[in-house]
């Protein structure tokens, strides 16, 4: 992997407010990763390519990172910067919505990243479920949305996205099979762990 234009890749992210995932998640995300040693990943959401790119440094020797992406534009940039970073054998971009693709997804991954639409992360969990393997990982970022979704916020704008937040912190907190942390790192990580 090439370190350098990885930098360079996060920097040009940062410089264009590209919403990208924040050191101390990621930091806590390679923890994960390093134990898990992971050979399928599946991430919903890939921007600009920056997280896929740096889980595949994770994955076991033939593993492989499915990344669902619907923006055009950034689809471009996420396939130009995973050439530069060298890594394009290891991560497989799904071009189209998640609402559509994911139904058809018929693999089994040891790890899910929800980094997406904020209002579609109950869905996205039902479908995550669905396609973990045991012992697997469904890790789900910016959770606390800038806090609104542990505070009485009610403005009209974002109530659906922090409503359905809560929603699947609900479920993920609730469900048997399931061991879930909130972690106050980046805008809040939501780490459930498949335990059957």
């Amino acid at each position: 992997m090439n370190k350098e234009e990885l930098k360079k890749i996060k920097e040009k992210a940062l410089e264009e407010h590209i919403p990208i995932i924040m050191d101390d998640t990621l930091e806590v995300v390679d923890g994960i990763l390093n134990e898990l040693k992971p050979k399928r990943i599946l991430e919903i959401g890939t921007a600009v390519g920056y997280s896929a790119i740096c889980f595949s440094e994770y994955l076991q020797e033939d593993g492989k990172i499915d990344t669902i992406e619907r923006d055009e534009e950034r689809i471009k940039e996420a396939k130009e910067n995973i050439k530069k970073v060298e890594v394009e054998e290891k991560i497989n971009i799904l071009e189209g919505d998640a609402v559509e693709i994911l139904p058809t997804l018929q693999g089994k991954y040891d790890m899910v990243f929800i980094d997406a639409a904020k209002g579609k992360y109950p869905f996205f969990l039902q479908q995550a479920l669905r396609m973990l393997n045991k012992n697997g990982v469904i890790l789900a970022d910016n959770i606390l949305y800038k806090g609104y979704v542990m505070s009485d916020y009610n403005k009209h704008k974002q109530r659906t996205a922090v409503r359905n937040l809560r929603e699947y912190i609900a479920e993920v907190t609730n469900n048997p099979n399931l061991e879930t942390q909130i972690l106050e790192v980046g805008d809040g990580l939501a780490i459930s762990k498949f335990i059957l």
